[in-house]
Formats: C-alpha cells, sequence, structure tokens
C-alpha cells in the first residue's frame, strides 16, 4: 500500500494505552470520545461531542520519540469516517502548546487522506498563530480531533498512517 516510513499500523494486537483521548471535559465541556481496537484490527475514535458547558471537541492523541521525517512532504492515513471533518495535528515537540493542523472531509468509505506536511498551520485553541507553516524535519506528538462546532456523534476508523 505505500512505500513511506509507516508512522502506526494499527493490529488487533495493538496497546492502544499508547494512545490518549482527550475531551473538552478538561475545561468543563461534556464531549465523551473513546479509542479501542475493532474485530478488523482496526483503531476506531468514537463518541459524541456535546457543545453543553462551552465544550465541543474531542481528541486522541499518539506521543513519542522523534520521528525524522526525512524527504517525505505528506502524512497519509488509511481510514474510514462518517462523514464528518475531522482535523490532523502534529506537534513538533511534545512540550509545544500549539499544533500543526489540517482539516479533511471523510465519506463514508475507505480512503487514504493526503495531508501536505508544508500545509499544516500553527493553532493554538482553534486559532491560527503568526507562525510559518509546518517546515520542522521531525515531529514527536500525531492527534485527531473533532470540533465542528455543532453537537454531533463521530466515529473515526483508522487502518494506518505513513509518511511519503
Amino acid at each position: 500500500m505505500n512505500s513511506g516510513q509507516l508512522i502506526f499500523d494499527f493490529s488487533r494486537d495493538t496497546d492502544v494505552s499508547v494512545w490518549k483521548v482527550v475531551n473538552d471535559v478538561v475545561m468543563g465541556g461534556k464531549s465523551s470520545g473513546k479509542f479501542s481496537i475493532n474485530n478488523e484490527g482496526n483503531a476506531v475514535f468514537y463518541g459524541n461531542v456535546s457543545l453543553e458547558n462551552n465544550g465541543g471537541f474531542s481528541s486522541v492523541r499518539h506521543q513519542f520519540l522523534k520521528k525524522k521525517i526525512n524527504s517525505s512532504t505528506k502524512i497519509k492515513i488509511r481510514l474510514k469516517g462518517d462523514g464528518n471533518a475531522y482535523q490532523l495535528r502534529i506537534k513538533k515537540n511534545q512540550s509545544d502548546y500549539y499544533s500543526y493542523v489540517a482539516t479533511f472531509q471523510t465519506n463514508n468509505n475507505w480512503e487514504i487522506i493526503e495531508v501536505n506536511l508544508s500545509e499544516m498551520q500553527p493553532k493554538f485553541r482553534g486559532k491560527s498563530l503568526s507562525l510559518p507553516n509546518f517546515s520542522e524535519n521531525s515531529f514527536e506528538e500525531i492527534a485527531f480531533l473533532i470540533g465542528n462546532k455543532k453537537a454531533q456523534d463521530f466515529c473515526l476508523e483508522i487502518d494506518k498512517i505513513y509518511l511519503e
């Protein structure tokens, strides 16, 4: 399927404890997201986004040792969404307060989403920052977030994530 550098390949044996769900409850919201492996060996990020108490997002993230980008120019994800828009987020350093963000639309079918690294924009709490787009040679965190300013159920099934 790919000739690039693997970031994560989910299987029935995947230890999902290395992925952390962060919902808007950290700021008083009531959204609920979960992350698990299904019978097919794919990761499933699912739940409900609530706008109560100024909430409105759910995310799941994975931190790791520095992943070199080398000559790669994009992140590719084989996934099956539910028709909702999601954000792909990366951080150069785990300790950075902001992420580089790209939004993608899903279509209820298995597909490969391609995100050009150079088009990922720096954002913090949904606001764009006056910094250049991603141009680093490595990163230490990858995340998926749903926060479309509406209350909604969601389900994103992920097979694999890689650089190309």
